[in-house]
């Protein structure tokens, strides 16, 4: 099961901002159109027919406005570019920040923080906001990103085996070394003539990235520019992620039906509660993703914001900029049926799942491998739980993500120990992040 790649393209695929028409990422000159309209700048690493949408019903909400949507669709080329243009003052109104570094960009103070803005906005329903995501996202206090949705990251279990061995634990405090623990405990209890594993199709090399991913900011001080991959506790994750696949409690290969215990997914819509996870397991039970090191209590998922939107602090339409996002934070925006994931507001995601619970219960929800999903009311309440309480957000860096996943593989073919490869990514890194 390869649904964590899905983790990873999001955390690891990270590109660069340019504008499409004019070829570059600086603010077009003309700031208003023949037709007097006020020109409103919105920078895209790749557009899609959710903007296009966005774009024809933002503007006919504000007719005195001209949205002009800029692409690029080349990572290196829109970062680069980007930062030149922030750095010379100019940049589009608008930018989506995906692929930027968010934190730099604060310290230097090229966005606008829209905290005093979104506390006196008078049109969005406070109440209704996912105000668990703008929370995680806050840098210094500030908000300077919206995002237009979110997906996380979770652990699903085999909720049947897992009750047959009566094996105690928390997913909220468990860390990698009692998911080893557990997951020996239930292989034992529920062996038979087939191998049992924890997790199938699933080399070492990619639990390792899965355990940086949920514990990042332990290896990595961003604001300092410091990193601790030459750490105890880093060597550790490395030789435990090689020891559970050398103890077969993992594998890279492809289990039969019923010869796994977990998997890892991300959520990015109600149907992913249903689709892996009932065509997978009878009886699924979503667990969080457990963390290296010692555990520490846990309110919610591991978030990953989509299509994160900041505001030039120096743009001449800050308030034309503003209306865009009070706009994507509307129920008209957010119930677009092209946007991707769950919803900044907490009525919409409500309705997505109800809309989903009653074609399951009427029947008319059919897996993929043609069964029809049996789902109980319950459930559907703990979806509800799970999405709403989501908050656990960390902003990674793709390139200290690369370089992690590529010197490990030295050590998980047994080229390098784990501590010659700790050091190699300490140096990278370090180098890395002080240029």
């Amino acid at each position: 099961m390869k649904k964590w790649l899905s983790i990873i393209s999001i955390g690891v695929i990270i590109a660069s901002l340019t504008a499409c028409g004019s070829g570059e990422s600086g603010k077009a000159d003309q700031s208003t159109t023949k037709e007097g309209k006020t020109v409103l700048t919105l920078s895209l690493l790749e557009s899609s027919p959710f903007y296009k949408t966005l774009e024809k019903k933002f503007e006919e909400k504000h007719p005195d406005i001209d949205l002009q949507i800029h692409e690029s669709k080349d990572y290196e080329k829109y970062r680069n570019t980007t930062n030149t243009a922030m750095l010379s003052g100019k940049g589009m109104d608008i930018i989506e920040a995906d692929v930027l570094p968010l934190n730099e960009y604060v310290s230097k103070g090229f966005l606008l923080d829209m905290n005093d803005l979104l506390e006196q906005e008078q049109t969005l329903n406070k109440d209704d906001l996912q105000t668990t995501i703008l929370d995680g996202l806050k840098v210094n206090e500030g908000v300077y990103v919206i995002p237009s949705g979110y997906s996380f990251s979770v652990f699903v279990g085999d909720g049947d085996m897992l009750g047959s061995a009566n094996v105690k634990f928390d997913d909220q405090t468990w860390n990698l070394k009692e998911f080893e623990q557990v997951s020996k405990e239930v292989i034992q209890k529920n062996r038979g003539a087939d191998e049992l594993y924890a997790l199938a199709d699933y080399p070492p090399e990619y639990l390792f990235q899965e355990m940086l991913f949920t514990n990042y900011t332990a290896f990595v001080e961003a604001s300092a520019k410091k990193a601790k991959f030459d750490s105890p506790e880093f060597v550790d994750l490395l030789q435990q992620a090689k020891k559970m696949s050398d103890d077969k409690i993992i594998t890279s290969e492809v289990a039969k039906a019923g010869n796994q215990l977990f998997y890892s997914s991300r959520i990015g819509s109600p149907t992913d509660f249903i689709e892996g996870p009932y065509t997978i397991f009878d009886n699924p039970k979503l667990l969080q993703i457990p963390q290296a090191g010692e555990a520490g209590d846990r309110t919610g998922a591991r978030v990953v914001p989509l299509s994160q939107f900041v505001i030039n602090a120096k743009t001449p339409v800050r308030d034309e900029a503003w209306k865009f996002i009070t706009f994507l934070l509307s129920e008209e925006a957010q119930s677009i049926q092209e946007r991707t994931g769950f919803s900044m507001l907490k009525s919409v995601n409500e309705k997505m799942i109800n809309d989903l619970q009653e074609k399951v219960k009427s029947g008319d929800y059919t897996l993929s491998n043609g069964e029809q999903a049996k789902v109980s009311d319950e459930q559907f309440t703990v979806f509800k739980q799970i999405v709403e309480s989501a908050d656990q957000y960390v902003e990674l860096d793709a390139k200290v993500l690369n370089i992690a996943r590529e010197e490990s593989y030295a050590f998980f073919s047994g080229q390098k120990t784990a501590e010659e490869v700790a050091k190699l990514i300490q140096n990278r890194v370090t180098t890395y992040l002080n240029e």
